[in-house]
């Protein structure tokens, strides 16, 4: 066994690595969770929570700290018990970037066929967390199921875990300890030529959702800006004070990750909702009294003038996705077609078609994820419906995503200053043995 000495020159055994997970797991867990307590109790020494103990403002900072990671709270206030399942996307983001900082540090520390072990160390001792959270921070009023504790948390946390030992490890084939390379070489020339295609469609969908999230966002900029004197008001009315502004400025930050998802499906046409019955949409508007939350006052009240306009975000990101995966050069399907099927206008025009549609389709699902994600109710009220509505996002954003695609494939080529389909040469007859550098279009 390999030993490491000390700072004083004494021997000692390296740390197993489970235990190590444990240790550095936990210390994201409780540095997570007093991020969560130091707000929380500024406001109860404030006097923002005058009729709450010190116990009880703990109990709340742990059903805060569990709704950070997606677990659902079940809320009984005199009526039929709620669910509030609405996340903050934005609080979200300190759990997954810890776990991301501890996959890192587990990284280096391991061996590729030695990972698991830390791994279960660390997802291990964060379910115990969570579990012991809602144990101690459930209350009549607020409860969650132990099991729900124990594992909902372990959802965020696992994205960041992976994701900061991918990138320590340089590549998902270091990770597990497979060579993809020497799998890919093994396979025959149509799976290598079946596989580049469909990584290069799954690419250009992704880049398609990420385009309307971005333009999403930059809208939602512009109706805050907009609609700022609205904002301050609801703001001055509330009298918050110093402590109550800042809270609330931070749980207002928590949410704008999912106000931006919101704005994206807006601009889909499928529009949100902001309550039981509600819609917010570029066709109509009704959205009745809203709650005195100062970010809701960038919500329009009526439909825009230029609403409709909106529904060209997702063209225009199918388009932009178009276009990549035309510089991609990785349309295999097209040439399989074009060896079948003589006239060059009918494969070509087949080969788009079915581009369009699954780039589409994996867009609409993408979509449809952030939609769910960013949704959800708080229980209270009408207020048990806030979000996207989730099949309509996702069908519109595939349709459109879809004519948008089409539309930047077929204008790719005057764009890049290639000749247009009917001026490209003939193509000859390929053999079964053709390399796959012989099927690249023509540049």
């Amino acid at each position: 066994m390999k030993m490491t000495l000390g700072p004083r020159g004494h021997r000692h055994l390296p740390m197993p690595l489970w235990l190590q997970g444990a240790v550095v797991f936990l210390q994201a867990a409780l540095l997570s969770a007093v991020i969560v307590l130091v707000p929380v109790f500024a406001a109860w020494f404030a006097g923002g929570f005058a009729d709450r103990s010190a116990a009880s403002a703990a109990r709340l900072a742990g059903q805060v700290w569990l709704l950070l990671h997606g677990t659902p709270l079940t809320v009984a206030t005199g009526g039929d018990p709620g669910v509030f399942s609405l996340i903050p996307l934005g609080g979200t983001l300190i759990p997954l970037l810890l776990a991301w900082r501890g996959g890192r540090r587990l990284a280096r520390a391991s061996y590729t066929d030695q990972l698991w072990q830390a791994v279960v160390g660390a997802l291990g001792v964060y379910a115990l967390a969570g579990m012991g959270t809602a144990y101690i921070c459930s209350t009549p009023e607020v409860s969650v199921p132990t099991p729900l504790g124990a594992l909902v948390p372990l959802v965020p946390v696992t994205v960041g875990l992976l994701g900061g030992v991918r990138r320590e490890a340089g590549s998902w084939s270091r990770l597990v300890g497979v060579d993809p390379a020497d799998a890919v070489a093994r396979s025959s020339q149509r799976m290598r030529w079946a596989g580049s295609y469909l990584w290069s469609v799954l690419r250009a969908a992704g880049l398609a959702v990420l385009a309307v999230l971005a333009a999403g966002a930059v809208l939602l900029a512009v109706a805050l800006a907009v609609n700022w004197a609205d904002i301050i008001t609801i703001v001055e009315a509330l009298h918050p004070g110093s402590v109550g502004a800042a809270a609330l400025t931070v749980g207002q930050l928590a949410v704008l990750p999912n106000l931006a998802i919101w704005t994206a499906s807006y601009s889909s046409g499928a529009g949100f909702a902001v309550g039981a019955g509600t819609t917010v949409s570029p066709f109509t508007t009704d959205v009745g009294a809203l709650p005195a939350v100062p970010v809701l006052g960038a919500i329009p009240t009526t439909t825009p003038t230029f609403a409709l306009l909106t529904l060209l975000i997702p063209v225009i990101a199918g388009m932009l996705a178009g276009w990549w995966f035309l510089r991609e050069a990785e349309n295999h399907f097209d040439d399989w077609l074009a060896l079948r099927i003589k006239p060059r206008w009918i494969s070509a025009t087949l080969s788009t078609l079915v581009l369009g549609v699954a780039a589409g389709a994996v867009a609409g699902l993408l979509m449809g994820l952030a939609a769910w994600l960013s949704g959800g109710g708080i229980g209270l009220g009408r207020l048990t419906e806030l979000g996207p509505h989730l099949g309509l996002t996702a069908a519109l954003t595939a349709a459109e995503v879809a004519v948008g695609v089409v539309l930047g494939y077929v204008v790719g080529p005057w764009l890049e200053r290639q000749p247009p389909l009917e001026e490209l040469p003939a193509r000859e007859p390929v053999s079964a043995t053709v390399d796959v550098d012989d099927l690249q279009p023509t540049s």
